[in-house]
């Protein structure tokens, strides 16, 4: 569900026209619905509300600070990665008891950073990780909320990139591990172990691998209460998949009726981290059409976005359903074309092997980038990155500026050697 719909041949973005939006503001460019990001975080909320979790939002998935704040304000959490996902999160006042800090390598500095901030709970992926959250709240005479991450070794049909649970991969713990820890809790003097984590992976489309992995997480959380050790939290992570061409995910609430039996009557904090089925249909990118370059072997439309706009296409071969901005009337030869962008990389492309019918001059919409579009964007081949604008009823807003060509050298020096 979006509010991105074609009427009379033209599209629009909630109440207004694309054409007129791409036309102000140029591209690349990527457009935002606020009715869209906000009724799917609803969704959500209502979905699970008998266990009034709670939701915190995945930052990487779009970290523009105009997106975080409508979430924080309509009561989302933030789920963090780094320090700069820290600094972002303050900046929107996101309050620091709805915040949960993941990632495999978090450094000393970003460790103090979120201690002082007074976070919710650190996801801890390994025991030297703990080891180090350990010594840095002594050194800081605080006593710090951790929830240990579960690796449950769960398979997901989903790209091997975004799979996170498996025990191949770099994230989490096993169940020995795990063990391990409890059994020592005492070396841990400045710690509160209050919950456990787990997160499997990404553009999950059925919730039998989410079934599987609570299932196992469930287990240990029975083995420590017969311990008498009991805990404040669950975290059953994100990867709710959304439609990018063909798939047929589950709703919010198709999801929440196959959980919650498992969950109901447990004694905890039900924790969520949904990042793409939020903002992943919620979010365009519109380019223009600069060149149809037609070659005995097929047909390339040149477009000004590239790789460096959204990777995701040359990194996943991830499908984005492509259109025009505005379906012609006059009828031409529909010929079988890959759209590319300008960088010098044959991985640069954002479909390929697509029917349309467009000339020169001419604008494209590629679907479903709310998420991993702009937060993976680069400075590659020295292109600025696109400015960003979100569409509320009537009413554009410009959330992020085109960078400048100045903006790409700020931070160089040109050294005398």
């Amino acid at each position: 569900m979006h509010y991105f719909q074609y009427r009379n041949n033209e599209l629009y973005c909630e109440k207004k026209k694309v054409i007129d939006i791409a036309k102000e503001f140029g591209t690349p460019l990527y457009l935002y619905s606020y009715r869209t990001i906000t009724e799917h975080f609803d969704k959500i909320k209502r979905a699970f509300s008998c266990l009034d979790p709670l939701i915190c939002y995945s930052v990487k998935a779009n970290s523009n600070l105009t997106i975080l704040k409508i979430l924080v304000e309509r009561g989302a959490g933030l789920d963090i990665v780094s320090g700069g996902e820290l600094f972002r999160a303050r900046l929107v006042k996101c309050p620091p008891k709805r915040i949960v800090y993941a990632s495999v390598g978090k450094t000393e500095k970003e460790i103090k950073e979120a201690i002082d901030y007074g976070i919710l709970l650190f996801n801890v992926e390994s025991l030297p990780e703990l080891v180090r959250i350990n010594k840095l709240a002594k050194s800081l005479n605080k006593k710090v909320d951790v929830a240990l991450r579960f690796n449950p070794d769960i398979s997901s049909s989903t790209h091997r990139y975004i799979v996170t649970g498996k025990k191949e991969t770099k994230f989490g713990m096993d169940i020995d591990s795990i063990k391990h820890i409890f059994s020592s809790w005492d070396n841990y003097s400045s710690i509160n172990l209050k919950g456990l984590h787990i997160h499997i992976g990404s553009q999950i489309t059925q919730a039998e691998p989410f079934i599987r992995a609570i299932k196992r997480v469930k287990n240990i959380m029975d083995e420590l209460a017969k311990d008498g050790i009991y805990l404040d939290y669950l975290n059953i992570g994100g990867g709710l998949g959304i439609v990018y061409s063909e798939e047929k995910p589950q709703s919010a609430q198709d999801f929440a009726d196959k959980v919650l039996p498992l969950l109901k009557g447990m004694n905890f904090k039900l924790i969520l981290e949904p990042g793409r089925f939020i903002v992943g249909n919620a979010g365009i990118l519109v380019t223009k059409v600069i060149y149809i370059k037609d070659t005995p072997i097929k047909r390339f439309i040149i477009v000004d976005a590239a790789m460096n706009d959204l990777i995701r296409p040359a990194l996943y071969g991830a499908f984005h359903r492509i259109e025009p901005l505005r379906k012609r009337a006059d009828v031409f030869e529909k010929k079988l074309s890959d759209i590319v962008g300008p960088v010098c990389e044959s991985g640069d492309f954002l479909g390929k092997d697509r029917e349309l019918n467009v000339k020169e001059g001419d604008y494209l919409v590629v679907f479903g980038a709310g998420a991993y579009g702009f937060s993976m964007s680069s400075n590659y081949n020295s292109r600025p990155r696109a400015r960003e604008v979100l569409v509320k009823g009537n009413r554009t807003y410009l959330i992020r500026e085109r960078e400048t060509y100045q903006d790409l050298v700020r931070k160089e020096r040109i050294v005398s050697i």
